[in-house]
């Protein structure tokens, strides 16, 4: 595997669920969380924790499919970005299971990339495969920030 995929792969991992200097990460930011508090709103109008990790699980698909260049439509939720939560016919469980199934996914996908697809910008995206991954790092510690603050809040 080359140098340049091995530190993104890195940096992706410690945003979602290695240990990394810079404190709790993103599925670190969910453990051990209850479906009534990832429920929690500071208020209406506003994304609780659980609508976050689904946003999260969406946004890896995203990345994913325009890495792999497969069609949109394939994740595997009617919708995109945000997705309203808790609903009826919807599990907390099943939801962070998503999230982990999606970084894996896209995971997968950046291991099978080279060194020179890095500077690629793919069909449908405005920056390079190196910009959106980084950024899905960056998106994921962000999310995993907001997290820390909801649980502080509730």
């Amino acid at each position: 595997m080359d140098h340049e995929i091995s530190l993104i792969l890195n940096l992706i991992d410690q945003a979602f669920d290695h240990k990394a200097w810079h404190g709790t990460n993103l599925k670190g930011s969910l453990r051990g969380m209850t479906a009534a508090e990832a429920a929690w709103r500071p208020g209406a109008g506003r994304h609780n924790a659980w609508e976050v990790a689904v946003h999260c699980a969406y946004w890896k698909y995203a990345v994913w499919r325009r890495l792999t260049g497969v069609k949109r439509g394939s994740f595997p939720m009617k919708g995109s970005n945000w997705f309203a939560r808790p609903a009826a016919d919807v599990d907390w469980k099943a939801d962070l299971a998503l999230l982990v199934r999606m970084h894996g996914q896209l995971r997968e996908a950046i291991a099978a990339l080279k060194a020179q697809d890095l500077g690629v910008t793919p069909t449908g995206s405005k920056v390079s495969n190196a910009a959106m991954l980084t950024g899905i790092a960056a998106h994921d510690l962000y999310h995993a920030g907001q997290i820390q603050l909801l649980k502080r809040l509730r």
